[in-house]
């Protein structure tokens, strides 16, 4: 294949940066632009020589042959024009996965749920594969692992139908829930089709059969029924850390870092891929050790005696109830009497459309910050929030930040409450991240 100079408007994002990493470890020249200066622009300038234009500048574009652009940029981006103008060939992320998949064996994971970590625990046991995840791998320190051969794990994402895109050898489908429906037009026929049609494109499929939706499905797969194929499930602490221990079907015991049924239930997707592949059993055991995590899932940022610091990307109610579950679970282990969680909701139509779903899926917290919705670029709609979440002990506050291993919650510039002690958690999709680290 001929080596390509490529641009990608958006690179910042971490599905567009992770195939922007991958085809610069295939010997393409990159380059990209973003709004602003992140994390990962910087991963790119200093670790895969990429040329990061910010913000984005219509010269950007001169001399590229291709330009990827994420799903957030509009045709009205000067970059885009520009391209436009002077006839470069411009593919969307979801376009541009035909290419740069279609010659690869991948190992496509889907789903509303878990799909990163599954994607990750896949990595681990499949050692010598490539990897393309929408979230950053604990294990190999990034969202992209790259080898000399054409293996490939992928997260598939469901939200724009990308994933009918993947040329999946094999997928697995962690479950299936209603999500992205504006992209859908509110069609649930149309999305649930998108998933049939992702499945059927598969040679090998494996499925959680319990859940409604893929459970119904007429095709030949390898189901999972979790209430009875995964069994003894036992939950403890290694070195400090939260583990999972389970017996899968009459495979034995397997052991995972991560707390909680879903996180057994991740794994024993793909163990059941893995021996799929022919990956022996005993190499699967081992390896599903060597996975670290994901950063923003149950992410242990601060591991003191009498205060541990999670943050955690869940942003909708099914993640959030499941983490919580996990959180009581792992409060008792650490013999920990507080937890508190703090909460930035993500997108107007998510906390419109799931507003009843997020009232109680915090049941059982002790305390609930709640801080201003991150728009993702929405139009803002006024929701009473106060309101909704009365029954809870509650704090409507502006910002969060950590110092001094101390998490403060501001109110109009001034500290409302601080937290030093117990169980503290944050939860969302938006810069939440940084401000539970102290970093914003």
């Amino acid at each position: 294949m001929k080596k390509l100079k490529i641009h990608f408007i958006g690179i910042g994002g971490i599905g567009l940066s992770a195939l922007a990493k991958f085809l610069a470890n295939d010997g393409h020249k990159i380059s990209g632009s973003d709004i602003k200066q992140s994390e990962i622009t910087n991963d790119l300038a200093t670790n895969f020589d990429a040329k990061i234009t910010i913000p984005h500048h219509e010269d950007a574009v001169e001399g590229v042959d291709r330009v990827i652009y994420s799903a957030a940029v509009r045709p009205t981006n000067p970059e885009y024009q520009r391209a436009k103008a002077l006839g470069i060939e411009l593919l969307s992320r979801k376009e541009a996965l035909k290419s740069i998949l279609g010659e690869k064996e991948v190992y496509a994971v889907g789903g509303a749920h878990g799909k990163s970590t599954t994607s990750a625990m896949l990595a681990s046991i499949v050692p010598s594969s490539n990897a393309l995840i929408g979230a950053i791998s604990k294990e190999f320190g990034s969202n992209v692992r790259s080898y000399a051969n054409n293996k490939v794990v992928f997260e598939a994402d469901e939200s724009d139908e990308s994933f009918l895109n993947s040329n999946p050898y094999l997928a697995i489908v962690t479950n299936v829930e209603p999500e992205h429906m504006e992209y859908y037009g509110y069609d649930e026929e149309r999305f649930y089709n998108a998933y049939k049609n992702f499945l059927s494109l598969a040679k090998i499929r494996i499925i959680n059969a319990e859940d409604t939706f893929l459970g119904a499905l007429e095709m030949e797969s390898v189901k999972l029924y979790p209430s009875k194929d995964i069994k003894n499930i036992h939950f403890t602490l290694v070195d400090g850390k939260p583990h999972t221990q389970f017996e899968l079907l009459d495979l034995g015991l397997f052991e995972v870092l991560g707390l909680g049924n879903h996180i057994a239930l991740d794994a024993a997707l793909a163990i059941l891929a893995a021996v799929e592949l022919g990956e022996p059993l005993e190499a699967i055991r081992a390896n599903l050790l060597h996975y670290k995590g994901i950063k923003k899932r149950f992410d242990i940022i601060q591991d003191k005696e009498s205060c541990v610091v999670i943050d955690d990307y869940g942003h909708h109610p099914t993640e959030i109830r499941a983490t919580i579950a996990s959180l009581q679970v792992y409060k008792q282990l650490r013999g920990f009497s507080t937890l508190h969680v703090i909460w930035q909701p993500h997108k107007y139509s998510r906390t419109l459309d799931n507003l009843h779903g997020f009232v109680e899926c915090f049941e059982g917290v002790d305390e609930l910050v709640i801080l201003p919705i991150w728009s993702a670029g929405e139009l803002e709609v006024d929701i009473d929030l106060k309101g909704a979440f009365s029954r809870y002990k509650l704090h409507m506050a502006d910002a969060v930040t950590k110092k001094d291993g101390v998490v403060k919650i501001l109110k109009e510039g001034h500290v409302m409450q601080e937290y030093g002690d117990g169980l503290i958690v944050a939860f969302g999709a938006g810069d939440i991240t940084y401000q539970i680290r102290g970093e914003h």
